[in-house]
């Protein structure tokens, strides 16, 4: 009789998917597409054209419009490996992300506008970013909101609670201090590697909190 992987193997095995929306907050999503690729993991990106609209006005990088486009940019830009990378578009129904059966290992979505926060809390799944984060509450797969966002409305506080009771991770946008950040690049790490710490995924971008400096 054929061997058939567990299931705890096959998550282990697979990609982590990363999704960017339209939250101001670009520079965390490009900075943690960056650490995943260099240390090795296969990742499933999603991009809604707000994101491309934000990433263009806060870091300078115009995005090209096609899924295809966006994969061999960010392939070159972070010396992917080939393979490594996978970019699909807002209704690319048949991305494995879209079914239990093809869910990745983890989701983030990074920055999360309150407007995908709503889709989520609420089930929508009207775009594969939706329909990704709904499988990964169905499946109970780890899933990461990163919203940056402020001040936040009830409507707001009451989404995020909606995910968090669903299992998901409310994970904000919000730097720390106590490691004295000298540069924007620092603000933008701490996060960075909250998000990785979520994900098991070793970093060297900060000392553990009471350990050596």
């Amino acid at each position: 009789m054929r061997s058939v992987p567990l299931r705890s193997q096959m998550y282990a095995e697979s990609a982590i998917c990363l999704a960017m929306t339209g939250a101001s907050g670009a520079q965390y999503g490009l900075r943690l597409l960056e650490l995943l690729l260099g240390g090795g993991s296969k990742v499933y990106l999603l991009v809604s054209k707000p994101a491309q609209v934000v990433i263009g006005t806060e870091t300078g990088l115009e995005l090209p419009g096609r899924s295809a486009e966006i994969e061999r940019f960010f392939n070159d830009r972070y010396a992917a490996r080939a393979g490594q990378l996978r970019v699909f578009g807002r209704e690319e129904w048949t991305a494995p992300i879209a079914s239990g059966s093809g869910a990745p290992r983890a989701m983030v979505v990074c920055p999360c506008s309150m407007a995908t926060v709503s889709a989520i809390a609420c089930g929508a799944s009207r775009s594969l970013i939706e329909r990704a984060a709904d499988v990964m509450l169905k499946e109970r797969r780890p899933l990461i909101v990163v919203p940056r966002e402020t001040p936040l409305s009830m409507l707001h506080l009451d989404n995020l609670l909606r995910i968090a009771r669903a299992g998901g991770t409310v994970l904000p946008a919000n730097p720390g201090f106590y490691n004295r950040p000298q540069t924007i690049e620092d603000l933008v790490d701490f996060v960075v590697a909250r998000i990785m710490n979520h994900l098991g995924i070793a970093h060297s971008l900060m000392p553990v909190w009471g350990g050596k400096t």
